[in-house]
């Protein structure tokens, strides 16, 4: 330390008293451990005789304690009271003492050491750079570095010791250290990515090398080398651990195959076009296998788990699951269990919870109130009195901003004032026949805190109007916090006046045209000016009527409820004079006493005391506002000395205010004090601001036993006062109770654990003339035993009559009669509400703890606010929140109340502190209140909804947080640790059940087995092909070549195809002829130039259009297989071409046809980039090619030869082809000609796809089979020409079109808004009768109903729009056809779907989602659904997989490894009981069938399939199985800014990829929307949410998004996320 050889005795008294400031700061956390030893050491710097010798640079320091080489401070009073009375002037808005104990900042920390001990590890959330505050790279500190810097808040800044420092100077690490030991996952580390994984970075001395944690994969991925390094030493160079970890974060190639070429990159940020990413395997891998590297973490046990790693994101993971694994406090109690009827239920009382167990409480009586000759009939009567007998007396002293008198207010003025303010009232507004005002009317009262004599006169001159005043805040803008609400009271109360001062009215917002704003939510309202000037003087004959107090309105008081509503609590005027009377009585004002008032003079003891009694005791009121508060804090004290004022009216705040500006002011005195009442005594929490305040100015002459803490309501008026006390007799004793006790709502001293103990002060007897009981808060109000916490209700004459035109609300709060254990009513009184909770201690004194409106109800406890914001702010937050600006209200998700506590930030405290703050007071908050916080936010400063006198607008607050416009800068969710009451997680039962046992279950409960079929694909076409050709429907039946040359014979000028591009021009067309020719030059081409054998696969690599349909019949007429591939993007080739790349080596094409365009972009040097392109195939252009027939045509010997491959990248990344055979060919056409009613007179529009699936069947086979035309429209020639394909359906009056997903979405966005502009152009959609989307995904219900509605304006019909299904072993399973029953929708229950059964629901019922009809199953296809795991047939309630059985499935996949379980698994495969014959093959989906009222075309009534979504997406979490799809729904609907969400699973963590379209000041509000609402519609907890910019989710050609090629993404780290949140 700096002062080794410093004699401190020895030092000046000034150093010596700057040195125990110093300490004193230290021990409260108003600075840092370096910043006070800097100082220190700066202080003793002249006086020390010898500087230390630093120690070397390598040199292990001894661990020194952690405070400093003091001891911490002793805590006897006498040395605190000495050393506050020396302390130098501080700023005064930094502390909140309302809120301090230093009892409970020792119980914080003591709880913290505690939870030190544990480890807490909580991942820090990642944030991209541009939402930070930049700073110069130079200021800042390496993550891994401690160094503690003025901005730290180290765990080393608790009061006592708690930890050893760092033993190596952190700030000797170069940066290159951190880097390396963050990338080797090195356990020292706390890198941004794991800030508080041990509590507080310890760097090993360097003798002793931690073994890390290895990177393994968990299985040999395809190509995997064959050396692993196994064992990774710390002391390695960075490069060898940067290396390692790319090896293993991508599959490692091996050394004797090319490299596949990396496909991961994500679809760049403006989502241009769609890309097919395929992950660098074939299909070929068992479902569900993962394809990521795995690294070894031992548990807390020490077992190995092996958990999959890729970068610095899953060691987050890693950290998050680490922290999930620790048991949760509180213990849960048993799981509940998933009723049908109720998601969740209701735990069992815990038995060891406290009970009441004393006797029923009896009423307790305040003294009587005593009858005072004098007191007069009604207030305005005693202001008449001394306005005529003490005119010259002052009543009021208002103060200017700087704290000087501005003016007093003499009785006299105020009287004549009022009586003039009175009458102009009553005479002066409106006509002389017809008057605005008349006795009994509600007026505004809108005054500022600063003019209180305005305010008195326009109070008085409606109590002498008889009209009733209702005072509200000024209003400021139109944004004001809850001002709707203002207007809600102004209308319940049918207010149309206000009054202003002429000053205020100026200062309002105006119109430009200088009327003032209609502010939203209020009444139209009048405004009129009440300074003197303006008002008119009455005739001498006009006297104010005063009658004897009565029980009508004298005024309303605002009060705002819990929920932000603001209503108006009437008083009588004999309640008022009674309450005036009461206290007299109670705190024994004198007639010409002097008051000094704090308060705000509009309501509450402001309005009470330094208004209504001051002006019936005939007292002088000092008015101090709440601005010159803000100014000179102390100002309040020095008028008390000033005007040797008898009672001061002060909030905890002022004491708090005054004390921290106190100097040592020789001058004040106190000692005039016979009363200093503190108006939220009631608070548990003033009791440490009236005795710090006390210790402060005792030598000041202020008594201890003037201190008067008192409770009040709006509804029950003055609740209980403390009496001023006799000098020298003891201070009432307090209660120190258990905060265990308080929140199961007994009362229980607290003897075990001293940390979690809450100090009560009393707040005095009951007033005079009061009965008070203590009742139940919820329910009927039955007594209260008397150990037990209830709401205080009060029956008094001089409480609030009514919630002023809301008389539901009223009986419940002002007319309750108390009932006893059986319920029975004790008597016939009512009693008042008062919304305050407390129980009656020895001597009837009165203890609150706490208010209703602060109840926290959790999980059947009771918490209250307050108690839980003093916690918070005992983790000295002073460097990261300000202490005045923090909300903790609850929100009900998922069937309980969750905690949230916001904050606001200060702009200099570091992301590292404010998540060090944050995860410790979860810790403490854990520790004393024993409940979980669900969010802890913190917002920029300044940004909080504010109340009119500076608190926090709570009810706004919280509306902000539930609207996501709270825009938090720092956010922590916690839902794993506090949502106790999930339904319990699903146990699959063992599969022990025979075949025979599930038909005659199923039989037994009157299920059918859930299968359909399409009708039979019947041999005979039409009669008239029969007569002109015996042979044709058998050979048509065998080959399409055949069919095409028949045509070509038969009818060689029939066009077949048509062409358009984005003006809608047709730019080429083919008839039968023309295609047979161009097909036969390609064939003579691949045989000449390609060399070509038969059995070859060439891949045909064309945009959409006729030469692609040519290259596929000329490559059959030559034998060879065609492969179609989607050409690569010219402006994304990087991205593009390696999938054209990977298809064209796994299919082994010997050749590629293409145009000269792609062939240049194939040997292009950009395409050099991403692939090899010297070995390319050969490629062949079909441009212009030489007029050759080829010697014969092909014809295959058997129509189970292969006619050509299908490529296909599936939404789960895999590439996959298959094999479709020649007779699957003519079977398919045959199914969709049938269905579809083709034939050569009809014309069809397509705007598809033609690379895979249906969509390449419907572009180039079907027009050859069936002979009808198609209309071509490529999809990409909409993005420049949106109505392309509207327009041409309605210019051909096209009756049947197919189009994609992607197609719809265009046009919904794009022309949506435009329907007027398409009508104009004549654009009429009522010629279509069917309009199918094709797609291999559950149908998008909600695009197709808006396409729908949308378009229904140009004559879309509303049964046009249906979809199909199509899988990769069956490319067509379900088409709507032109005839049979329209597609129906059906409600579904999600909670059953989990358990893979199907509960039909109304629609709008809870947890329904719709489903539709994915088409009519074709003819010649059977489905059934099947039990994935048993290959069962399964009954028609039940989700299954739908398998397919039809003579055009495909034959099998097209794999390199020819692997013959996979083909015989998904495609030949059995039913385990039932059917065993019958070959089926796996689609991969989950469906279900049901059997509909509608009959079908043979008269039987029709089966619906219903897919559902694909196996291998589906979600397995908690034992259910989830689809992607309805989680992704539930939050896209969260946010306004959410434009698309993914959802996928890593280590059985749930992950959220939103994509932010709002500003990024968004970003953060959407974690606590997205965990919001996954939690209450599927009853998961998120486990990591990613907000990322717009187009970062791949999504693929067919408008599917990539999940798993996001999955990669984002464990790759290369998703450049806005915000990564990981939740507790």
């Amino acid at each position: 330390m700096a002062d080794r050889g410093v004699d401190l005795s020895a030092l000046p008294k000034e150093v010596r008293d700057q040195l125990a400031e110093l300490d004193l700061e230290l021990s409260e956390g108003d600075i840092t451990q370096k910043g006070y030893e800097k100082k220190r050491t700066k202080l003793l710097a002249p006086y020390i005789i010898q500087a230390p010798v630093p120690p070397p640079q390598n040199e292990v320091r001894p661990p020194a304690p952690s405070s400093s080489s003091h001891p911490p401070p002793p805590s006897s009073s006498s040395r605190y009271r000495e050393r506050r009375s020396r302390r130098t002037h501080r700023n005064g808005g930094t502390r909140d003492d309302r809120y301090r104990s230093d009892i409970h900042t020792e119980a914080v920390q003591a709880a913290l050491a505690k939870h030190k001990e544990e480890k807490m590890a909580l991942p820090m959330p990642t944030k991209r750079r541009s939402t930070y505050v930049p700073s110069p790279i130079e200021t800042r500190t390496p993550p891994d570095s401690s160094s503690g810097s003025e901005d730290e808040t180290s765990v080393r800044r608790q009061s006592s010791g708690v930890g050893p420092p760092p033993l190596v100077n952190p700030n000797l690490q170069s940066p290159e250290s951190w880097i390396t030991r963050s990338v080797q996952g090195s356990s020292t580390s706390s890198s941004a990515s794991s800030t508080l994984s041990h509590g507080e970075a310890k760097p090993q001395p360097q003798s002793h090398p931690q073994p890390q944690p290895q990177y393994k994969p968990q299985y040999q991925p395809l190509y995997q080398p064959h050396h692993q390094p196994q064992y990774q030493p710390q002391e390695q160079s960075r490069t060898a651990a940067v290396t390692d970890m790319l090896a293993h974060s991508r599959i490692a190639s091996s050394q004797n195959s090319a490299p596949p070429p990396d496909v991961t990159a994500v679809a760049p940020p403006s989502r241009g076009p769609r890309v097919d990413l395929p992950s660098n395997t074939v299909r070929g891998m068992s479902r569900g296998q993962s394809r990521s590297s795995m690294m070894e973490t031992a548990d807390a046990r020490g077992n190995i788990q092996r958990v999959p790693v890729s970068s610095r994101v899953s060691t987050k993971i890693q950290q998050l699951l680490n922290t999930l694994k620790r048991p949760k406090r509180p213990p849960l109690s048993e799981f509940f269990t998933d009723d049908s009827e109720e998601i969740v239920e209701v735990p069992q009382p815990d038995p060891n919870t406290p009970k009441p167990e004393g006797r029923q409480i009896i009423p307790v009586k305040g003294e009587p109130l005593g009858v005072v000759s004098n007191w007069p009939p009604a207030l305005q009567a005693a202001l008449a009195r001394w306005g005529a007998t003490q005119g010259k007396s002052p009543a009021l002293t208002a103060l200017d901003i700087t704290g000087k008198p501005l003016y007093t207010l003499t009785y006299g003025k105020l009287w004549s004032r009022s009586v003039k303010l009175a009458y102009t009232l009553l005479n002066k507004l409106g006509t002389k026949n017809e008057q605005i005002l008349k006795p009994g009317d509600r007026v505004a009262l809108v005054y500022p805190n600063s003019d209180p004599g305005m305010f008195w006169v326009a109070f008085y001159g409606c109590l002498l109007a008889e009209v009733i005043p209702v005072p509200i805040e000024v209003p400021l803008s139109r944004k004001d916090a809850g001002i709707s609400q203002v207007g809600f009271l102004l209308g319940s109360c049918g207010v149309g006046l206000a009054l202003t001062s002429e000053i205020c009215l100026k200062g309002l917002p105006k119109t430009p045209t200088g009327e003032i704003l209609q502010f939203k939510g209020w009444p139209r309202m009048k405004w009129v000016i009440t300074d003197s000037k303006y008002l008119t003087k009455p005739s001498k004959d006009w006297q104010p009527h005063i009658p004897t107090a009565n029980t009508d309105p004298a005024y309303i008081e605002y009060k705002a409820s819990k929920e932000g509503t603001v209503v108006g609590v009437a008083v009588s005027k004999v309640a008022m004079l009674t309450h005036c009377q009461a206290l007299t009585q109670a705190c024994n004002y004198c007639e010409g006493e002097t008051l000094v008032n704090v308060l705000d003079f509009k309501k509450d003891m402001g309005l009470w005391h330094g208004v209504l009694t001051a002006v019936m005791n005939r007292i002088h009121t000092i008015s101090v506002p709440y601005a010159v508060m803000k100014a000179c804090p102390l100002s309040w004290v020095q008028r008390v000395h000033i005007h040797k004022a008898r009672v001061s009216l002060v909030k905890c705040r002022d004491l708090h205010w005054a004390m921290m500006a106190h100097r040592d002011q020789r001058d004040t005195s106190l000692a005039s004090l016979r009363m200093l009442i503190v108006a939220d005594g009631a608070n548990p929490w003033s009791v440490s601001s009236c005795d710090a305040f006390l210790n402060v100015f005792q030598s000041h002459g202020l008594k201890p036993e003037v201190i008067c803490p008192c409770a009040t309501s709006p509804e029950a008026m003055t609740v209980a006062i403390r009496r001023p006390g006799v000098p020298g007799a003891p201070l009432p004793a307090r209660a120190i109770l258990s905060m265990g006790g308080l929140s199961h709502g007994v009362i229980r001293v607290n003897t075990e654990d001293k940390n979690s103990a809450l100090t009560v002060q009393d707040v005095g007897h009951v007033m005079p003339g009061a009965l008070m009981c203590i009742v139940k808060p919820d329910g009927p109000p039955q007594l209260c035993k008397t150990d037990e916490i209830g709401e205080i209700i009060i029956n008094s004459r001089a409480g609030g009559n009514m919630y002023y035109g809301l008389p539901g609300l009223t009986k419940n709060t002002f007319e309750v009669i108390p009932v006893n254990a059986n319920g029975v009513p004790i008597g016939e009184i009512p009693f008042v509400r008062s919304g305050l909770l407390g129980f009656v201690g020895p001597g009837s004194l009165i203890f609150v703890v706490g208010k209703i409106e602060g109840l926290l109800m959790v999980s059947g406890r009771r918490h209250n606010a307050d108690d839980l914001v003093a916690t918070a702010l005992a983790v000295e937050p002073v460097k990261t929140v300000y202490r005045g600006r923090i909300a903790v209200f609850s929100v009900t998700v998922f069937y309980d109340e969750r905690v949230v506590i916001v904050a606001e930030q200060r702009p200099d405290a570091s992301e590292e502190d404010s998540f060090q703050w944050m995860s410790r007071v979860l810790q403490a908050i854990d520790s004393i209140h024993q409940v979980g916080l669900y969010c802890l936010a913190l917002v920029p400063a300044n940004t909080l909804p504010k109340t009119p006198l500076g608190g926090i607008h709570i009810s706004d607050t919280k509306q902000y947080f539930l609207d996501g416009n709270l825009h938090p800068c720092n956010i922590l969710m916690c839902p794993h640790t506090c949502v106790t009451n999930l339904p319990k997680p699903r146990q699959k039962q063992p599969v022990g059940v025979g075949p025979a046992s599930v038909m005659v279950g199923n039989l037994v409960a009157g299920k059918r087995i859930a299968q359909a079929a399409g009708r039979d694909l019947g041999m005979i076409e039409d009669q008239d092909l029969v007569r002109k050709l015996c042979m044709w429907p058998t050979v048509m039946h065998q080959y399409l070549t055949e069919a095409l040359q028949w045509r070509a014979q038969t009818d060689p000028d029939h066009v077949l195809y048509v062409l358009l591009n984005a003006k809608g021009v047709t730019v080429g067309t083919a008839t039968c002829v023309q295609l047979h020719k161009r097909a036969e030059k390609i064939a003579a081409a691949l045989t000449e130039k390609g060399s070509i054998n038969t059995g070859e696969n060439v891949v045909l690599l064309y945009p959409p259009g006729i030469d692609l349909i040519a290259a596929f019949y000329g490559c059959l007429y030559a034998g060879c297989v065609p492969v179609n591939v989607r050409p690569p993007h010219p402006q994304n080739l990087a991205a593009t071409l390696p999938t054209v790349r990977m298809i064209i080596d796994v299919s082994k094409a010997a050749c590629i046809l293409t145009t000269q365009n792609l062939m240049r972009t194939l040997r292009s040097k950009e395409a050099a980039a991403s692939v090899n392109i010297k070995t390319w195939p050969t490629i062949i252009d079909t441009d212009d090619l030489p007029r050759r027939r080829p010697p014969q045509i092909y014809k295959p010997p058997t129509a189970e030869m292969i006619a050509y491959l299908d490529f296909s990248v599936s939404t789960t990344g895999m590439l996959t082809g298959v094999k479709i055979s020649h007779a699957a060919v003519s079977a398919l056409c045959r199914s969709i000609k049938l269905q579809c009613e083709l034939y050569s007179s009809r014309q069809i529009a397509i705007c598809l796809d033609p690379y895979c699936g249906l969509g390449f069947v419907l572009w180039c086979l079907a027009s050859v089979y069936s002979g009808h035309q198609s209309i071509l429209i490529p999809p990409f020639e909409l993005e420049s020409c949106l109505s392309l394909w509207l327009g041409t359906l309605s210019q051909y009056r096209i009756r049947d079109t197919f189009c994609s997903y992607s197609v719809m979405e265009l046009c919904t966005k794009g022309l949506g808004t435009q329907t007027e502009l398409l009508k104009a152009r004549g654009v009429n959609l009522s010629c279509v009768r069917s309009c199918v989307v094709i797609a291999e995904e559950r149908p998008r219900l909600a695009l197709t109903h808006s396409f729908s509605k949308l378009f229904k304006d140009v004559g879309l019909s509303s049964r046009a729009v249906s979809t199909a299904f199509g899988s990769r072993v069956n490319l067509a399973v379900c088409l709507q056809g032109t005839t049979g029953p329209d597609p129906c929708t059906v409600y579904v229950d999600m909670k059953s779907l989990r358990h893979d059964r199907v509960r039909l629901v109304e629609r709008g019922a809870p947890q329904s989602l719709p489903l539709m009809e994915s088409g009519k199953i074709l003819p010649g296809v059977r489905v059934i659904i099947v039990n994935p795991e048993t290959r069962g047939p399964l009954g028609d309630s039940h989700l299954g997989e739908i398998w397919v059985n039809s003579p055009h499935n495909a034959s099998g996949y097209y794999t390199i490894y020819g692997e013959e379980s996979l083909q015989a698994d998904h495609f030949n495969t059995k039913l385990s009981f039932g059917d065993p014959q019958t070959l089926w093959a796996r689609t991969g989906y989950l469906g279900f069938v049901k059997r509909t009222e509608l009959l079908d075309a043979s008269g039987d009534r029709h089966d619906a399939l219903f897919v559902v979504g694909s196996l291998d997406e589906t979600l397995e979490l908690r034992g259910l199985r989830y689809h992607p799809i309805d989680i992704e729904t539930s939050v896209s609907r969260a946010h306004r800014s959410i434009a698309e969400s993914a959802v996928f699973t890593w280590t059985n963590l749930l992950v959220v990829v939103s994509e932010l379209c709002g500003s990024e000041h968004d970003a953060l509000d959407l974690v606590p929307l997205i965990t919001n609402v996954v939690l209450e519609e599927h009853h998961l907890i998120v486990g990591v949410v990613v907000i990322v910019d717009p187009g970062v989710i791949p999504i693929n050609s067919r408008g599917e998004k990539q999940r798993m090629h996001l999955r990669d993404s984002f464990l790759a780290d290369q998703l450049d996320p806005i915000y990564v949140a990981y939740n507790m």
